[in-house]
């Protein structure tokens, strides 16, 4: 469930901890506190064992909705909606993957015209 408080973090970890805090098994134990301050609001929350390892978890399994991967050419990190590596200009996909195998068989064909060509300092004198 996506929270609709996108640009409150304070009222967001406040219903995260609002909603695990009933299956906490031992909710008197303390490893730390988590403060936010947020405008003119602030909070803290006493994170317990089972609240840490709750909001690690969350922390760990979220994904950027502008994550598209990593480009194979270089590794970057910067795929566009069109999965166009914005550092390499390396293109991903299905389509990424036909340009690329498309012009590899453009440019072997144009290698081996020259060679049967052969260049004008190969070529016999006469």
């Amino acid at each position: 469930m996506a929270s609709a408080h996108v640009s409150d973090p304070l009222t967001a970890l406040r219903e995260f901890v609002e909603r695990i805090t009933p299956y906490d098994p031992d909710p008197a134990a303390t490893v730390g506190t988590v403060g936010i301050d947020h405008g003119h609001e602030s909070g803290e929350f006493r994170l317990t064992p089972h609240l840490a390892r709750a909001l690690v978890e969350a922390l760990a399994s979220y994904r950027d909705p502008a994550d598209r991967g990593t480009c194979a050419g270089c590794g970057g990190r910067r795929l566009d909606d069109n999965l166009h590596c914005q550092d390499c200009g390396r293109l991903h996909g299905v389509l990424g993957a036909v340009i690329f195998e498309r012009a590899e068989r453009i440019s072997e064909q144009a290698e081996r015209v020259q060679w049967a060509a052969g260049t004008d300092a190969e070529r016999p004198l006469g």
